[in-house]
């Protein structure tokens, strides 16, 4: 078996044995991106020199005998949405194109303390902001197993890097779905932690009660591995929830006895494709053959999950990016061209009579922000901060984001109830295989109701996962969803490995040429 199609903790071991080097790993890795990211373009950036160099000074103290963290050697990719200090960190948007942070994200800290290798950047969606990937201002990310297909968002990139086995391990976010939908396109399996298990210092926000930070890898043990190493109480973030972490690595393999799974009738209605249902309620008979029983339990107010969560998310990205004011950093517009454009736009305002239009436009300082934000921003994101900003406005407040809120609460009292129950609910991750890059572009409405499945778990801060349970007849991975409850993961983990014992889904790679 070659090094790329081997799993993390494959590749882990032989390292640990001396049997391969780092060098070695990271070199084939590089030599993956090289022959396909050109079609995939999952990465926006990759450090090549700083990564070998990197594996060449762990293969070192290897050999010297000291100690190494538990990644020592392991390369990763990094969703372009996490700050690396001194890196360009640019979260595919043109308004951060040149933006150097001072100061790495807590996530980049523990990853270097654990000795990984840090490939580069990969694509996503403007400031997370999508879930087909083709918001990045840089050009979209293509699915391995289609070229022509979306790899889901945002965290596209991330996934269809651990698919077209350019990295073993690579590191996503989940605002609504953004790291399950994709890992569910492009056959791979991803994990949204519990809101507050893994510190958010340095994740450029975009809802900040929503957004999580997660592992992309081929397996769900490989997923714990890295989780492992994400994972624990930061006190740069006051969200971060001050927990022991399990050791997720000793406890996944350890088969779940009497689990019960729960099924959501809510899940299996209209909108759900034909082949997504069979390939999950199949997986689900997989569960039963394991000795799983399973029960039917109500989420009743999931139906509102998508409405809820696009209230809630862009009032949230309203305000966070308010601080993209173009005047402490970020992009600039052109102030040349800006003030040959003014004298036209002013005549145009004096003959229709607009005196307050005329006051901002004669304040230097409302032109570059207005000018600045509407060149620096992609139409998604433009359109997520008017609607936030239109919900939080007087008179509506109450009417859109203080009811979205209340509901928010009674969508996680619905899983509460549930949990009470079954130990994991079982379901589709999206309503259909990935689809043709350009389909819904025009269909923001159709865009979103894509999150139907994933929204409510970042509404109800639990732990979900994705992990391939079949493809399409026309060969498109479909991807089991298991949620369970706060701070479940250790039980989310096992399901996964459980289920990947039984079936070989995950070892699938695409046929890249």
């Amino acid at each position: 078996m070659s090094l790329i199609d081997q799993t993390a903790t494959e590749l882990l071991a032989g390292l640990g044995s001396g049997e391969i080097t780092s060098v070695a790993v990271t070199q084939a890795c590089l030599d993956q991106i090289e022959r396909h990211d050109k079609n995939v373009r999952a990465f926006l950036r990759v450090d090549a020199q700083a990564a070998l160099e990197r594996a060449e000074q762990i293969d070192r103290r290897r050999k010297e005998g000291r100690t190494l963290g538990r990644l020592a050697g392991l390369p990763v990719a990094l969703k372009d949405v996490l700050c690396t200090r001194g890196e360009p960190t640019t979260c595919a948007s043109r308004m951060l194109e040149d933006f150097r942070p001072p100061y790495d994200a807590t996530v980049v800290t523990r990853l270097r303390a654990a000795d990984a290798v840090l490939l580069g950047k990969t694509n996503m969606d403007e400031f997370a902001m999508g879930g087909s990937n083709e918001n990045s201002a840089f050009g979209p990310a293509h699915n391995p197993w289609d070229l022509t297909r979306i790899p889901g968002g945002s965290s596209g990139g991330a996934a269809a890097s651990v698919a077209a086995r350019m990295t073993p391990l690579a590191v996503g976010s989940d605002t609504g779905g953004s790291i399950r939908e994709p890992a569910a396109l492009c056959g791979v399996t991803g994990l949204k932690p519990t809101y507050g298990r893994v510190s958010r210092y340095g994740l450029v926000a975009f809802a900040s009660s929503l957004d999580q930070i997660g592992p992309l890898a081929q397996t769900a043990e490989d997923a714990a591995l890295l989780l492992q190493v994400l994972a624990g109480h930061d006190p740069l973030d006051s969200t971060s929830v001050d927990r022991p972490v399990p050791d997720y690595c000793e406890t996944v393999r350890r088969p779940l006895e009497g689990l019960r799974i729960g099924l959501v009738p809510e899940y299996f209605g209209e909108g759900l494709d034909a082949e997504v249902e069979a390939a999950v309620r199949q997986a689900v008979r997989v569960y039963e053959s394991l000795g799983a029983t399973v029960k039917e339990v109500s989420l009743p107010h999931s139906k509102y999950a998508v409405a809820t969560y696009y209230i809630i998310a862009p009032c949230e990205a309203s305000s966070n990016l308010a601080r993209y004011d173009s005047a402490h950093y970020g992009y600039r517009t052109d102030q040349k061209r800006m003030t040959a454009e003014l004298q036209a736009q002013r005549k145009q305002l004096e003959e229709a009579g607009d005196q307050a239009a005329l006051d901002d436009l004669d304040n230097p300082l409302i032109r570059m922000y207005r000018r600045s934000r509407a060149e620096g921003f992609g139409a998604e994101v433009k359109r997520r901060i008017m609607l936030g900003t239109y919900a939080l406005s007087a008179g509506y407040y109450d009417a859109y984001y203080l009811k979205a809120l209340k509901v928010r609460r009674l969508i996680r009292r619905d899983f509460d109830r549930a949990f009470q129950d079954v130990d994991l609910i079982a379901g589709p991750v999206a309503p259909t295989p990935a689809f043709p890059i350009g389909e819904k572009v025009d269909d923001p409405l159709s865009m979103y109701l894509f999150d139907l499945y994933t929204a409510s778990t970042n509404l109800a801060g639990i732990a979900g996962i994705s992990v391939p349970c079949g493809f399409s007849r026309g060969g498109l991975p479909i991807g089991l969803h298991l949620q369970g409850p706060t701070f479940a993961e250790e039980i989310v983990l096992r399901g996964a490995h459980m289920f990947q014992q039984a079936t070989d889904w995950h070892r699938k790679s695409p046929p890249l040429h």
